[in-house]
């Protein structure tokens, strides 16, 4: 009996490591590979990418909703200086403002119903120096989504005409 206490403290520690270490790793891993994948599809780095209408013939996000507009830009702030200025346009009815980190997390989001937001996205290192209007990213790469509430093709048009004054715009200091 004595033989296989050695043995199976070791199968339940490389376990609960394998398993931590996926909860740790598995983020990371998603989004380079979902930056990859946005990259290779076109979306623009530092610029919003206007979408088709959600249908079963253009999802590839699971669950995507059909009565939303999504807007997406890739930032990448490993330049020294470096900083994203964002601008969400006027919209009447609802939309959001999401920021997602290299680890998938959503870590600010702003509603902006009626009105234009404008947010500057700050690389880590700039998390003491943050201002009014201002955002830390906590990783230098990410996406930043806009989401309007467009449930009709005449809205999804309204709002993809509203997007001409979207702006995902790399700065420096």
């Amino acid at each position: 009996m004595r033989g296989w206490i050695g043995p199976t403290a070791l199968a339940a520690v490389t376990g609960i490591a394998a398993h931590f270490a996926t909860l740790a790793l598995a983020p990371n891993v998603i989004m380079d590979q979902a930056l990859f994948m946005l990259a290779k599809r076109n979306i623009a780095l530092h610029s919003f990418t206007n979408p088709e209408r959600i249908t079963p013939q253009t999802q590839v996000v699971v669950c995507s909703s059909p009565d939303l507009f999504y807007a997406l830009c890739r930032y990448d702030l490993t330049q020294p200086g470096s900083a994203v200025r964002v601008t969400m346009g006027d919209w009447p009815g609802y939309q959001s403002l999401s920021f997602f980190d290299a680890s998938t997390n959503n870590f600010a989001t702003v509603r902006g119903q009626g009105v234009a937001r404008t947010k500057t996205l700050l690389p880590p290192d700039m998390a003491g120096s943050k201002k009014e209007g201002e955002i830390v990213s906590p990783s230098e790469r990410g996406v930043v989504l806009i989401r309007r509430l467009a449930p009709t093709q005449e809205l999804f048009d309204q709002a993809l005409e509203a997007a001409k004054n979207d702006r995902c715009e790399i700065g420096y200091s």
